[in-house]
């Protein structure tokens, strides 16, 4: 679990999250949404020692991360950022840097490591991609290189900023399908996501920022109902009962 308590953090230009207290639970799907430059990225790096804190606490499996080492936090919470550089490598080495905080120096993988990234590779969709350079594929296809990469870790805690992003609609769902697995083995999984409609149907949590705060935190359905959604983002989000559930719209 990765607790946040009152957490302030930004960069030099200035705080950009101001006083957020949340908690990413085990177990639950928790979605970040908000306006573009809400702080949804700087909170996520603010969690892991990424960004600068200003203020407040942050907690990671019960310890304060500002008494853990960069490997601790690293074997505790996986990170997928929005913005990846792209190394002439496979997609396959570049999930076994995923194990890196299990290494020592000079590296050396053992049966474990290429184990748990060929498991990686499986649960990202990326198997069929794994022996190919990533500078030859398309912006979807390394975008499951980077989750395989985060999977690697098998850490108990996972964040993802914008794992969605390129993909088509298809490996949008299996991203999703695979963050509700993870749940499911009692992981706590964080996405930021911009597709709200996907969010309201697959999460477990809607945390809501905008401005640097939480403006609402909950159920999709409560989140939903309270009209937060609309007053944020200046849109109309409505629903229809459907044999498959709830499906969302903008109208």
């Amino acid at each position: 679990m990765i607790e946040l308590r009152s957490l302030r953090a930004g960069y030099r230009s200035g705080e950009v999250v101001r006083g957020v207290s949340l908690r990413f639970e085990p177990g639950r799907v928790t979605v970040l949404c908000g306006p573009n430059g809400c702080g949804k990225s700087t909170l996520l790096k603010a969690a892991l020692g990424m960004a600068e804190r200003s203020g407040g606490e942050v907690y990671i499996d019960g310890g304060e991360l500002g008494t853990l080492s960069r490997g601790e936090i690293a074997r505790r919470a996986a990170y997928m950022p929005q913005d990846r550089p792209v190394p002439s490598i496979s997609v396959r080495r570049m999930a076994l840097h995923g194990r890196f905080p299990y290494l020592g120096w000079p590296r050396r993988y053992s049966k474990m490591d290429y184990a748990a990234a060929e498991r990686a590779l499986e649960l990202a969709g990326a198997l069929d991609i794994a022996d190919a350079p990533l500078p030859e594929l398309s912006g979807g296809q390394r975008q499951r290189a980077y989750l395989a990469m985060a999977l690697a870790q098998e850490t108990a805690n996972i964040l993802m900023d914008e794992p969605t992003a390129f993909l088509d609609i298809a490996h949008q769902l299996a991203v999703m399908d695979t963050a509700r697995r993870l749940a499911g083995e009692g992981r706590a999984v964080v996405l930021v996501l911009h597709d709200l409609c996907l969010a309201l149907r697959r999460a477990d949590a809607l945390a809501l920022m905008d401005e640097g705060r939480l403006i609402a935190l909950g159920a999709p359905d409560e989140v939903f109902k309270s009209g937060a959604l609309d007053r944020v983002f200046g849109v109309s989000i409505r629903r229809a009962a459907t044999d498959e559930g709830w499906q969302y719209y903008y109208v």
